[in-house]
């Protein structure tokens, strides 16, 4: 596999599942990947790393977002709403990880133009080959800045 990395490319994880959030890291660790990953534990805490709120660093672009849906306070729908509607993080790509697998919530995602939408019981335990599908995306396409 070729180790090649674009370190620049944040993957803000915004699951508040924390056995899933381990899986991600541990998936990470595995693949050898360099860039940073940050986990935020709902769109709330999203938000304030992306906006600089509340003492968090503000993340510069370019990032990718890896999306849970079902979390307290703010919901990953709510979250894209919210950055859809914001002018600085509408161009945000975001990809859904989550356990829904309700068509609304699909048709809900794509319509709020998510890069992707993957079920978590689809990949069972392993979340190697979604951060392995993240990788190839970020070292293949050009992303905002």
């Amino acid at each position: 596999m070729n180790q090649t990395v674009k370190q620049d490319v944040t993957l803000l994880v915004v699951e508040d599942d924390d056995l899933d959030a381990m899986a991600i890291k541990r998936s990470f660790k595995a693949l050898k990947l360099l860039n940073p990953l940050i986990r935020a534990k709902d769109g709330v805490d999203a938000l304030e790393y992306l906006r600089g709120e509340n003492g968090k660093t503000k993340l510069n672009k370019p990032y990718i977002i890896l999306l849970d849906i079902n979390m307290p306070r703010m919901n990953g729908i709510e979250l894209l709403e919210a950055l859809r509607k914001d002018p600085e993080l509408s161009d945000t790509v975001v990809f859904i990880l989550t356990t829904s697998a309700a068509d609304k919530d699909i048709m809900t995602a794509y319509s709020k133009h998510v890069a992707g939408y993957v079920v978590k019981s689809e990949i069972k335990s392993s979340f190697l080959e979604v951060i392995e599908l993240v990788n190839c995306y970020w070292k293949i396409v050009a992303l905002p800045t």
